[in-house]
């Protein structure tokens, strides 16, 4: 049998879809490819963001700003000198994009000006940090992203 041009590309656009969709239904399949959203409830979370944007306006029109540094010890987070430490009651959320399983929240008790997250709670990578509090009846929502 002879097979001229005409079948040989319609042959070849044959294979192409036959390999793209095998890889396509593996990727489905299989649990290693992990295919879960950024956030779990999207459009709650949607719903609060004027919320949100007031709260960072608040911690960006202060005179002092948060500090968040990596350490050998862990994340730093150091908060305003001229704060009342013991009224600032909150949320330090760590959020991981690569992996869901490894986010955690830490509740913010200070007996100093600073807070810190020690590195062995910490793989290293990307982090994106999100330090929800409030001081004085004030909400403020600071945010930061950070390689440890």
């Amino acid at each position: 049998m002879k097979i001229n041009w005409g079948t040989g590309i319609v042959i070849a656009f044959g294979l192409f879809m036959t390999f793209i969709l095998f890889f396509v239904f593996k990727v489905q399949s299989d649990s290693k490819y992990d295919n879960e959203l950024v956030v779990e409830e999207y459009y709650k979370q949607e719903l609060k963001f004027e919320n949100q944007m007031e709260k960072e306006q608040n911690a960006s029109n202060m005179s002092e700003k948060i500090e968040i540094n990596t350490l050998e010890e862990g994340i730093k987070i150091t908060f305003p000198s001229d704060l009342n430490s013991s009224l600032i009651k909150g949320k330090v959320s760590l959020y991981r994009p690569s992996n869901k399983k490894l986010d955690f929240e830490v509740p913010i008790s200070l007996s100093g000006s600073h807070l810190l997250i020690p590195e062995n709670t910490l793989v290293g990578g990307r982090w994106d940090i999100s330090i929800d509090w409030t001081y004085d009846g004030k909400e403020f929502l600071n945010k930061k992203t950070i390689y440890f």
